[in-house]
């Protein structure tokens, strides 16, 4: 399954998403792209880990790399606050260097030049090379299916972001979320847009602490999880 036919289509916020035309699946929420890559993993995951703990650097891992908004606002982010980033993007299809040039996400952070270092990077980014952004923020893609993927480290954060349970039923698995979450530092968190009681009850059988916050606009919540 190769998700080439996508096209351009701007949602509520004035940001841009993608619509995988075969799948007729969005990459982010028609109602607000950038409202949801700030709320459900900006906020309510690196800004929440980071008033439970003081940190100077911090390891993302993303499952669903796709556009890339979601490490453009989180790197945009750390660069304000002298972060150090560590990043690391699953993505068995990456979008089209063609497309992300279109997509305008230089209107939706504050750092041009984090934005520019992206783009002119982003054909080595998809040959699997690390890439540092900027003098705080590293980027990695791993152009792998999830199950195949191995990086070499643990992380402080997984940002979830595989099309929904019923486009990919097999990205929300019981074998693929433990797979996923054998990543995650003990204490780490586990954020996701998508909350279903599949979902719920998996990591609740891992050792999870489940919570449920208010979702982005358009849903009434998302989910957040602790690893024990």
């Amino acid at each position: 399954m190769k998700f080439s036919n996508v096209q351009l289509l701007k949602t509520a916020d004035g940001s841009y998403t993608l619509l995988q035309q075969d799948l007729m699946q969005t990459y982010h929420s028609v109602n607000g792209a950038l409202q949801e890559a700030k709320h459900v993993f900006l906020e309510t995951g690196l800004m929440y880990l980071l008033w439970m703990n003081e940190m100077t650097e911090v390891s993302i891992l993303e499952v669903g790399f796709g556009t890339g908004l979601n490490f453009l606002v989180t790197a945009d982010y750390c660069e304000q606050h002298n972060l150090k980033l560590n990043y690391v993007g699953v993505e068995a299809y990456p979008v089209k260097p063609e497309i992300i040039q279109q997509i305008e996400f230089d209107k939706q952070i504050s750092n041009q030049h984090l934005w520019q270092s992206y783009v002119n990077n982003y054909q080595q980014l998809i040959t699997g090379n690390s890439i540092r952004i900027s003098d705080f923020v590293t980027l990695q893609m791993e152009q792998k299916k999830v199950m195949e993927a191995q990086p070499n480290t643990h992380f402080d954060i997984i940002y979830y972001d595989a099309f929904a349970p019923l486009i990919q039923p097999e990205m929300w698995s019981a074998e693929t979320i433990a797979y996923v979450t054998s990543f995650l530092k003990p204490g780490g968190l586990f954020v996701t847009y998508s909350i279903t009681g599949n979902l719920k009850r998996i990591l609740k059988s891992l050792g999870f602490t489940i919570e449920k916050p208010k979702g982005a606009a358009g849903k009434r919540e998302m989910l957040r999880a602790k690893k024990s």
